[in-house]
């Protein structure tokens, strides 16, 4: 099933990032029309597409289109481990704040068909600091607005996001700009570490297919990419991709709140894996990457 674009109207929070720039775009390229709410304005505002400029804080300028709004992708908020730690009231404040602020805003919608909100597979584990604890409160608090307030709701759990156009602080994006810039890589840590990448393209088309499901209503789901890989191979992978080279280094891994293997520890609360039909290949994918930073 797809949702007919006939006046469909999306919210999306954080739409100038990189997960909600291009979720915004892929919306608006088929017909959906988007409000981008964000600090900042986006590099392009596309054809259907409005922006509104603000924060998490001060929602008072959302008041007015709040009735014209069916689905929201709240993608606000702070995503960066390293600062979460480093300002954990900012964090407390973006994320947990700002999001009981939409919530709250939404509960007097009669229109809003669903809240989907991203997420982390960090809420499973033992590490991630205040960005963690961050999500999972968030998590909660959307329940109860669920019971209390009947939102529907969607709960994404992202696993690592890379892609071209990647945040400051996304880890393939900038190990590749070494890679370019400097001809090597710095790793802290011996490379056993274990992730699961999806491209941003996979992650797009994930998010959209989530809200023409049923099943997806009022339920958490796990996005991450299909292939475990080590990050040893992974930087394998890279020089290869430079002819040999780039120098990789490994050094003794600083105090991290980042997983090594999986991020999973024991929680009752049980989450669907979605998987897309096709996928980007993670060699074409940096391939895509490596494309976008020497262009830009």
């Amino acid at each position: 099933m797809t949702i007919k674009n006939n006046n469909i109207t999306f919210l999306v929070t954080g739409g100038s990032g990189f997960l909600g720039n291009k979720l915004s775009n892929h919306l608006s390229s088929k017909g959906y029309k988007v409000i981008i709410y964000d600090k900042l304005k986006p590099k392009k505002i596309n054809l259907n597409q409005e922006y509104i400029k603000g924060d998490l804080i001060k929602t008072n300028n959302l008041k007015t289109i709040i009735n014209k709004i069916d689905y929201v992708y709240h993608f606000a908020g702070m995503a960066d481990i390293e600062e979460s730690n480093s300002n954990p009231l900012e964090c407390i404040k973006n994320n947990i704040l700002g999001t009981s602020n939409i919530l709250d805003l939404l509960s007097n919608s009669k229109k809003l068909k669903r809240f989907i909100f991203a997420s982390s597979i960090y809420i499973y584990s033992q590490k991630g600091g205040f960005y963690k604890i961050s999500k999972l409160c968030c998590e909660k608090i959307i329940e109860e607005y669920s019971k209390t307030k009947k939102i529907n709701f969607s709960i994404l759990r992202f696993g690592s996001i890379y892609g071209p156009g990647a945040n400051k602080f996304n880890w393939i994006n900038n190990i590749l700009k070494d890679a370019i810039k400097n001809k090597k890589i710095i790793r802290y840590g011996d490379g056993n570490e274990i992730r699961n990448y999806i491209h941003i393209n996979d992650a797009v088309n994930l998010c959209f297919k989530v809200i023409n499901e049923e099943k997806y209503k009022n339920d958490f789901i796990i996005i991450k990419g299909i292939d475990q890989i080590k990050i040893k191979d992974l930087l394998t992978m890279i020089s290869e991709i430079f002819n040999n080279e780039i120098k990789i280094i490994y050094k003794k891994k600083k105090n991290s709140d980042h997983y090594e293997i999986t991020p999973y520890s024991y929680n009752e609360k049980v989450a669907k894996q979605i998987i897309p039909e096709d996928f980007v290949d993670l060699g074409e994918g940096l391939l895509d990457c490596i494309k976008y930073i020497k262009n830009n």
